[in-house]
């Protein structure tokens, strides 16, 4: 069995959430400018041309955050977590600068390529640095806070993506500036306090290109895939095909070098690989179906992409609310396992129940379908990495978390490409089935119309111009497109009953750590009473004494 040596809490409960200020501020820039971008597409590519490089804008961002994850998370166990983390949103503030300048496509996509490898250490380095201040036991609380970010960047992107296309859009980039910086100056003083102890290492330069390579291959052909390409043309095949090829280079790589980037033996753990395997799965439900939701909203119930946005806002308080209430009753309860196996099965729920959409469905109806939604992924999001964290030693902290995310990531990735295929063989056939009798019924001018916007093979990308087309037509491609979710919303939650029995093998360990009035709490960062060794609330002496002691300490740091 692993030994694990608990983390000293070296923060006053102010520097905490000083701390917890800063990291969240530099999560909400990376998770954000996954949703932001998206709504102000089309305007960008209005002014910059290079309609034909219109997918790499988002392509380079996933690509770059995605496969730089693991990476981060090494690199900062072996050289501390301060300067990767500065490293990490400093790129990321250069690329948001540079991204707002852009005179055309090529530019922006490099430059939201340097954003990305950027984000992908803010995801997953938040995690692990408040890892380092307290224990398993203490940190659902402020995990959930985490979740609660995710939560805003769903419903916010599209929001404020909105309205800067309609006012000017390079402060979709530029507003990231002033964020970033105030994050590195919170973290860099008060993750000053936080203990780093370096060891001798021999960084693996070839596992790290293993795997960036392979990762690039697959997400290149995911993203590709139906679109660029067939899927089954010689690229999409080839691509996999390297990606499985360097897949298995790199295990083979990670096996004979002493310094891995991905250790293999946390493998050897079944919470760590059942709760990535839960956590891939999860990914592959979540992204795969909630970015069909705004879809519907615009397609069928006539919303612009800003409004969609807002009508999103019952999932948001739903993972919001979820996410915090999960975090402290972990602390409070000290296990994890029955939070992810609830979150997973309220998610088949709700897939399930969104499969009883209409067109003439009620918003309201719809928005408890989004709440159901919303308290699934609140129950698992934060939950499935804290017992990822739980299960590894504390030198493979980073490591470990950056898995974590890496596997959510990546299964979010799955999940855009083999749910977009599925939505597009269906949609296909049920317009080949309806379009037809809807545009005979039209008068001649009006078919001529029609025939001149694609006829019967209309592309659904555009909302504005699907509500713009008469009414039998515009009434049979709402049909077809609801049909079709019906099919996308059975799949992810037959998918999501796969993360519910792998959740329910998850071992039911105890985390770590006193709970919160244990031992190792020290001072209640969140407005609870200290604890002394026994439990007990500390006398006001001894709340001097140790607050002395922890300022000395403070202040040797410094």
């Amino acid at each position: 069995m692993t030994s694990h040596a608990e983390p000293r809490a070296v923060l006053h409960g102010r520097q905490i959430r000083l701390l917890m200020f800063g990291l969240m501020t530099g999560m909400l820039l990376a998770a954000l400018d996954q949703t932001i971008v998206g709504t102000a597409l089309p305007t960008i590519v209005g002014e910059l041309g290079g309609i034909n490089h219109y997918s790499w804008v988002v392509t380079a961002y996933l690509l770059a955050s995605t496969a730089s994850t693991p990476l981060y998370g090494k690199m900062a166990d072996l050289y501390g977590r301060r300067p990767v983390f500065l490293f990490s949103i400093g790129t990321f503030l250069l690329g948001s600068l540079l991204a707002g300048l852009s005179q055309n496509m090529t530019q922006l996509i490099l430059t939201r390529g340097v954003q990305g490898l950027g984000a992908g250490g803010l995801m997953t380095l938040a995690f692990t640095i408040i890892s380092d201040v307290v224990s398993p036991r203490e940190r659902g609380r402020y995990q959930g806070l985490f979740g609660a970010v995710f939560g805003l960047s769903s419903v916010a992107g599209p929001l404020v993506g909105g309205y800067f296309a309609e006012t000017n859009w390079r402060w979709i980039f530029y507003i990231n500036v002033p964020l970033a910086i105030l994050a590195i100056v919170v973290c860099y003083h008060v993750m000053r306090l936080i203990p780093f102890q370096r060891r001798e290492h021999a960084i693996d330069w070839l596992g790290a290109g293993l795997l960036v390579a392979g990762v690039s291959c697959l997400l290149l052909a995911l993203s590709w895939g139906g679109n660029e390409y067939a899927w089954g043309s010689g690229v999409i095949i080839g691509l996999f095909v390297a990606g499985a090829v360097l897949a298995v280079l790199f295990v083979l790589q990670e096996a004979r070098v002493a310094e891995p980037i991905l250790p293999l033996r946390l493998f050897r753990s079944a919470t760590f690989a059942l709760a990535n395997s839960a956590g891939f799965v999860l990914g592959l439900v979540m992204f795969g179906s909630i970015i069909f939701i705004p879809l519907y909203l615009q397609i069928v119930k006539g919303a612009s992409p800003t409004r969609s946005g807002l009508l999103m806002l019952p999932m948001m308080a739903g993972i919001i609310v979820t996410s915090v209430l999960t975090g402290r009753a972990m602390s409070r309860i000290g296990r994890y396992k029955w939070f992810p196996v609830a979150g997973a099965s309220v998610l088949v729920v709700g897939m399930l129940l969104f499969r009883q959409l209409q067109v003439d469905t009620s918003l309201w109806l719809a928005f408890g379908y989004m709440v159901v939604i919303g308290v699934g992924l609140g129950l698992c999001m934060q939950s499935l990495i804290l017992g990822v964290q739980n299960a590894v030693d504390p030198r493979d902290l980073g490591a470990g978390t950056s898995a974590a995310t890496f596997f959510r990531s990546l299964g979010g990735s799955f999940g855009v490409a083999i749910l977009g295929a599925v939505l597009s063989s269906q949609l296909t056939a049920q317009l080949a089935d309806r379009l037809p009798g809807a545009i005979a019924q039209l008068p001649p001018d009006q078919r001529a119309a029609v025939a001149a916007r694609g006829g019967a093979n209309i592309s659904i990308n555009d909302p504005a111009t699907i509500l713009a087309l008469p009414g039998p037509v515009r009434a049979a491609i709402q049909a077809a497109f609801v049909e079709s979710l019906h099919l996308v919303f059975l799949t992810t939650g037959l998918i999501a009953i796969v993360a519910v029995l792998v959740t329910l093998a998850m071992p039911n360990r105890e985390l770590r750590g006193a709970g919160p009035q244990g031992a190792t709490g020290g001072a209640d960062p969140l407005g609870g009473k200290a604890a002394a060794p026994g439990g007990k609330p500390l006398s006001k002496e001894s709340k001097s004494e140790a607050a002395a002691e922890m300022e000395a300490k403070s202040q040797t740091m410094l």
